[in-house]
């Protein structure tokens, strides 16, 4: 049985990639891209994609998924320095049980609220003014060390 995947054509990843529609891309390389999330559930929330189209953690080549977990763990980095984080939430879902809502794999990553956790629902939409913000704050943290 194949993992049931939300709808999304054209993929918004794929578009906001693409340059088609605005989203703030903080980094970026063949393999995989960094985009500041507009509906901040924790501090420096963003989100770590493949460039390459790719539904779920299972269809993804073990060459890009090492650059992935890479881009992870230097970017999970930069965001703990920024905001001085005693706690740090990493997480990736697969289909639409597991509440995954853009059809293509991403690791989502922040630091944790100042009272713990991340916040699931009610979350305002910010401008790319905003989340180009928060991309300065986490550049100017960003190790370049792998």
């Amino acid at each position: 049985m194949r993992i049931q995947v939300p709808i999304d054509d054209p993929c918004a990843f794929c578009e906001y990639l693409a340059g088609r529609r605005p989203y703030t891309i903080i980094d970026r390389d063949a393999l995989t891209a960094v985009l500041v999330t507009r509906e901040q559930r924790g501090r420096g929330h963003v989100l770590v994609v493949p460039v390459d189209h790719y539904e779920t953690i299972i269809d993804v080549p073990t060459p890009v998924a090492e650059a992935l977990m890479r881009s992870v763990q230097r970017w999970a980095a930069a965001i703990a320095r920024a905001h001085s984080a005693e706690g740090l939430a990493v997480w990736q879902n697969n289909g639409i049980p597991a509440h995954q809502s853009v059809p293509h794999v991403h690791f989502h990553l922040a630091a944790t609220l100042p009272e713990g956790g991340t916040h699931w629902d009610g979350v305002p939409t910010l401008s790319i003014r905003e989340t180009d913000a928060i991309a300065e704050t986490l550049l100017a943290k960003l190790d370049a060390r792998p």
